[in-house]
């Protein structure tokens, strides 16, 4: 083999898409729950993940089909600007739980980006509260939406009042997560569709709060962001409607 043909060759090899060693990756820093989402991809859509830690991201995320994010603790920049990047680079990020969190307010972009606000302040005048432990009920406000329907299974029904106001109390299909947390206050500063509704009793004051914020999709440049609250404990993902959910988010083709 010739010098040039063996250059060619190095050349052509640059040139080929880079392959992703996994469909899927999952970026945490608490585990147990992301094991059961990995396994519950591998069982049940026959998707292969690739489970790390923020320090630990892969150089091309392009690569991977959907990006997890479970990050508890704080979002660091260098992931910050990865995931931003792939997003609206044509990324489909699917962001869970705390991955919204008062923690993140310092972050430069983050919360821009998602087009989201945890106002600070009272409680009882609009702030951002967290609640643990917390039975919530989780609500599908979109019924017409692939990640709301496909093969889940709402146990109950709940009456609703905040997905629409003006017309009045409405009955939705629910399901119920026992001693999880809830996050109250989030607000929306962009458009953003809504996908999932919260209902939460207060055992102290016995005061409900009913929000329209526990899930949505919006897009990000050329790709997309879905964010779900719901997750806080292992347990919440091997509830049968709420791994469906997920996985129906990591799936989604939009």
């Amino acid at each position: 083999m010739t010098k040039r043909l063996s250059a060619l060759i190095v050349a052509l090899l640059f040139l080929l898409p880079h392959r992703a060693p996994a469909d899927v990756l999952i970026v945490a820093d608490e585990f147990p729950a992301m094991e059961v989402l990995r396994n519950q991809l591998r069982e049940d859509e026959r998707l292969t993940s690739q489970l790390v830690r923020q320090d630990q991201l892969p150089q091309r995320l392009y690569a991977y089909s959907a990006v997890v994010v479970y990050i508890h603790k704080a979002l660091g920049s260098p992931a910050e600007k990865a995931f931003i990047h792939y997003a609206e680079g044509g990324g489909k990020l699917v962001v869970l739980h705390h991955s919204i969190s008062s923690g993140k307010r310092t972050n430069d972009q983050w919360f821009q980006f998602l087009g989201v606000a945890l106002p600070t302040g009272e409680f009882s005048q609009g702030g951002y509260q967290w609640i643990e432990p917390a039975t919530l009920d989780i609500l599908n406000l979109n019924p017409d939406h692939f990640i709301t329907t496909n093969g889940v299974h709402y146990p109950k029904q709940i009456r609703f009042l905040a997905a629409a106001p003006s017309t009045g109390w409405t009955n939705l299909p629910a399901f119920t997560l026992p001693d999880s947390e809830v996050y109250l206050n989030h607000q929306h500063k962009s458009p953003h569709t809504l996908l999932l509704g919260l209902n939460y009793r207060d055992p102290k004051t016995g005061l409900d709060y009913q929000q329209t914020t526990a899930g949505w999709i919006k897009p990000a440049g050329r790709g997309w962001v879905i964010y779900l609250m719901a997750g806080h404990r292992r347990e919440d993902f091997e509830d049968p409607a709420y791994s469906r959910i997920v996985r129906n988010a990591v799936i989604f083709q939009p």
